[in-house]
């Protein structure tokens, strides 16, 4: 009978809590431009939804964001924060790795007593994951997922989407979250790139929207 090691386990309840809507960054309050597309009609229902997810996973922020994770994974470079915020196209999309960044580190501080400054969401996750000796692949797979739902959870608070089709776009994404885990792994930030320029348009239109329910 097969079972999972117990280290394993471990770390899979430690990035659950990690990268849980519980963990306390605030992750509901954003949707990395994603109201602006639907409010301009680029994401209209669930085919629409689950394209610009897999475009962001495949060419933008998730791509990216993965990429600075496992750089932060592999070293201690204050250059790696840098470039992550400089990365950021938008006020909007700044603030949203700064902010869940900062409250990131500071729960990280007073839980485990690590104390790792204050750096941007992905190279936070990454720096932490280090520390806690927690396995990389796993751990950009996690963020990944966790990524997507946050997401998938905004679209169904501005669009007719029903919380089954959510399920079901998640779970057609899982095996495109698995391969850029498992091709992240050994990252550093010449493995950047990032060409998702309608999801990047949106986020900048977003911080002029007339009417809003996110920060980003």
């Amino acid at each position: 009978m097969n079972t999972v090691q117990r280290p394993m386990i471990t770390d899979i309840l430690t990035l659950t809590q990690l990268l849980s809507p519980s963990f306390p960054v605030g992750a509901f309050a954003y949707s990395h431009g994603l109201e602006t597309a639907v409010n301009d009609r680029l994401i209209y229902d669930a085919i629409t939804l689950q394209g610009w997810l897999l475009d962001l996973l495949d060419f933008g922020g998730a791509q990216s964001d993965a990429t600075f994770l496992n750089a932060a994974y592999n070293s201690d470079d204050p250059d790696i924060d840098t470039t992550a915020r400089s990365f950021a196209t938008s006020a909007e999309r700044l603030m949203e790795i700064d902010l869940q960044g900062a409250a990131f580190c500071d729960t990280v501080s007073a839980i485990w007593g690590h104390e790792i400054g204050q750096l941007c969401y992905p190279v936070a996750v990454g720096r932490t994951a280090k520390i806690l000796n927690l396995d990389p692949e796993l751990t950009t797979a996690m963020y990944l997922q966790a990524f997507i739902g946050n997401l998938t959870t905004a679209a169904m608070r501005l669009l007719p989407l029903g919380q089954v089709a959510g399920q079901k776009i998640q779970t057609m994404l899982k095996p495109r979250i698995v391969e850029i885990a498992a091709k992240s792994i050994g990252g550093t930030l010449e493995d950047l790139h990032s060409s998702a320029w309608m999801s990047d348009i949106a986020a900048m239109r977003h911080e002029t929207q007339y009417s809003r329910v996110f920060r980003s």
